[in-house]
């Protein structure tokens, strides 16, 4: 007899990013998913054949999600500079409480190729690069390629965030003390591109 779906599937996804993205467990097996869900491995196997169909669908949730979020970011109808905050406090949200993601969808883009990006559409982004290019001719922001002001902007919101174990580590700072830092780029970010601040 089937079992039948009464949340468990996506119970485990959310389990599994739970552990791949917030705790960092990028090598967490079947088994460990499973019991941190709460749930059999045969149950496991039931909606997700294998870890690899179950990594998969992981990554395609988070690629969906993280496309989304550039596309309602770069195509608000604020002001740039709004428009520049709302997609740092997003960004920052969501790289706080899960540190590990880019690391992982970077994993397995490398790991499985280049047809796992279908889900981030260009338009949305040359827009925006078309934006930041009306920036630079207005005198908002310093003239450089607006591909490296993206590649910039998001560096500066993801790096430290990725690398937070060994910054922990070589400043000698508590996870609360880094947090701390963290929730002060929004504002060191936003000095460093507008030019009147």
């Amino acid at each position: 007899m089937p079992l039948k779906n009464t949340g468990t599937e996506q119970l485990i996804k959310d389990t599994a990013k739970r552990l791949l993205f917030a705790e960092g467990k990028l090598h967490a097996t079947t088994q460990e998913i499973a019991d941190a869900a709460g749930v059999n491995r045969t149950a496991l196997h039931y909606y997700f054949r294998s870890r690899d169909l179950l990594i998969a669908a992981v990554f395609q949730e988070a690629m969906q999600g993280l496309s989304q979020r550039l596309d309602e970011c770069m195509e608000s109808e604020k002001p740039f500079r709004e428009k520049i905050d709302h997609l740092i406090t997003v960004f920052l949200k969501d790289m706080i409480a899960f540190p590990y993601q880019e690391t992982f969808l970077i994993t397995e883009i490398n790991t499985l190729g280049k047809e796992l990006m279908n889900n981030i559409q260009s338009g949305p982004v040359n827009n925006f690069l078309k934006q930041v290019q009306d920036e630079m001719e207005k005198g908002t922001i310093e003239k450089i390629n607006p591909i490296h002001f993206l590649m910039n902007l998001f560096s500066l919101l993801s790096y430290p965030l990725i690398m937070a174990p060994l910054y922990r580590q070589l400043f000698q700072i508590s996870g609360k003390d880094f947090n701390a830092l963290i929730n002060e780029r929004k504002k060191m970010i936003m000095h460093m591109i507008f030019k009147e601040d």
